[in-house]
């Protein structure tokens, strides 16, 4: 069976760039009728949080894109460490009793590229077991070859064919000298143990599969099949970064700004892979059916934002239309968290009037709140009265516009048809252009002449609150 893992360090915030790795597996597995596993590589305490791992969890659990297996590679180190003397026993790796810091010192000496200390690669044996059992403490180290010409080979399902010669390769640590297992050592017994078939990760873990190529064999396990994907680039060119470029680069930042999750995924989707079609918004079924690593392209992809707009057009403009598609009733159940967490307690009836006003008006879902603030108000914020006042007219027409327009809402049905019909009857009556009887009923409920459609506004705002701000309107004219 198909089996590929998503690994996240619980170091920091889940970057957009780990997300997109772990739909392109999610995307893979479904895919292929596999199974997608969550595996935390918390071996690193100093550097885990418990912040850090909420974060993770809360920016998988709004992708909306359920695992199947979660592991904690914190609660696996004994078969990490197990492992890795099982290498030892076979005679494919040496302890090193170097000590860390003068390990280091001679890494970066004068001599070139650290490849292996020889006096800690040749020890005897019984040597070696001596000091040991001493209590010397000492790193495990992989004895990579060196008696041969070898070139390590795998095939990448994203870049090819790729190859290294053993000769450049270091002798790199399986446990360190507290028998703490290294990044390599416990990703790959975790990969072995866990069955996983397939690597698809970031190409900046390209240099190390060379490693595990031969941990895995040293392991006597089948190999996986292997695919980097591309880096996701600031616009300069640069690695996207947590430390460089800040909540841009946080999963959670798009949540808190009020992207859909299947918008947000379907906009990382297109981050370096292609339906090899022209088609851009696709639905989370149509992505699993065209999802394959022949779509997925070499070139690192750019993710387009800027200090003024720190959000990508593309992931803008795919949530706007996502929106758009979105049923009312479901629309209504994703603003309604939105406007009662700004503090404005709106029954589920008012917001369900609303979303088909506010639909295509709004990009992402906090837009609702200026969009349509005056909804949810008691009452409206200061506005100029001479806004009041519709073209070609006066404050005088004003008044006698909105008097009118008091008296006839007072005596029709709050419904969008009857509404209109009265309101356009009404204009009739005064002998002016609908217009000019609209707008100053626009500003007066709504405090602005930008709104949504005028009918629709009203019959949301209920005719208690409407004859109340005309009320008001009319008193700021007559006090100009």
């Amino acid at each position: 069976m198909l089996r590929v893992r998503f690994a996240p360090s619980p170091t920091g915030f889940l970057h957009i760039g780990s997300a997109r790795t772990f739909i392109f597996n999610w995307l893979y597995a479904r895919h292929n009728g596999g199974a997608m596993i969550l595996r935390i590589d918390d071996t690193d305490v100093e550097r885990n949080t418990a912040a850090s791992l909420e974060s993770i969890f809360e920016g998988l659990r709004w992708l909306d894109m359920a695992w199947d297996e979660e592991h904690h590679q914190s609660e696996r180190l004994a078969l990490h460490r197990e492992m890795a003397d099982a290498i030892f026993r076979k005679g494919l790796a040496y302890r090193d009793f170097t000590p860390a810091q003068a390990g280091e010192a001679e890494k970066s000496g004068a001599h070139g590229t650290w490849l292996f200390n020889p006096d800690m690669r040749e020890m005897p044996r019984e040597e070696s077991d001596r000091r040991a059992a001493a209590g010397e403490p000492f790193a495990l180290r992989f004895r990579v070859p060196r008696d041969i010409v070898r070139h390590v080979r795998f095939a990448d399902g994203v870049y090819g064919e790729q190859s290294k010669a053993t000769a450049d390769i270091e002798d790199f640590a399986l446990l360190r000298s507290d028998r703490m297992p290294t990044y390599h050592m416990a990703s790959c017994a975790d990969d072995a143990d866990l069955r996983i078939s397939h690597i698809i990760r970031g190409q900046d873990h390209l240099t190390n599969t060379f490693k595990h190529i031969l941990i895995f064999e040293a392991l006597g396990v089948e190999l996986p099949q292997f695919a980097h994907l591309p880096l996701l680039i600031a616009p300069d060119g640069t690695k996207l970064s947590k430390r460089r470029h800040g909540p841009v680069v946080s999963v959670t930042t798009y949540r808190d700004a009020g992207f859909l999750p299947h918008a947000f995924v379907n906009f990382l989707c297109l981050l370096g892979w292609s339906p090899k079609d022209d088609r851009e918004r696709m639905s989370r079924e149509e992505l699993i059916e065209a999802f394959s690593l022949e779509g997925i392209n070499r070139s690192n992809a750019v993710i387009n934002f800027s200090e003024e707009d720190p959000f990508d057009p593309k992931a803008v403009w795919l949530n706007a239309e996502s929106i758009r598609a979105m049923p009312v009733e479901e629309l209504a159940d994703r603003l309604a968290p939105v406007v009662r967490a700004a503090g404005f307690a709106v029954a589920r009836e008012q917001i369900v009037k609303i979303a088909p006003l506010v639909r295509e008006r709004i990009k992402l879902m906090r837009d609702v709140l200026a969009v349509a603030d005056f909804f949810f108000v008691k009452e409206l914020p200061p506005y100029d009265p001479a806004e009041l006042i519709p073209k070609k007219g006066d404050a005088a027409l004003a008044i006698k516009v909105l008097e009118e327009a008091q008296q006839t809402l007072a005596q029709t049905e709050f419904s969008h048809d009857a509404l209109e019909a009265a309101l356009r009857s009404a204009s009739g009556r005064l002998g002016i252009k609908a217009g000019q009887m609209f707008e100053p009923i626009r500003v007066a409920v709504c405090g602005r002449k930008t709104a949504p459609p005028l009918f629709g506004t009203l019959e949301a705002l209920g005719c208690e609150k409407c004859l109340h701000r005309i009320g008001q309107a009319i008193g700021k004219l007559q006090s100009l």
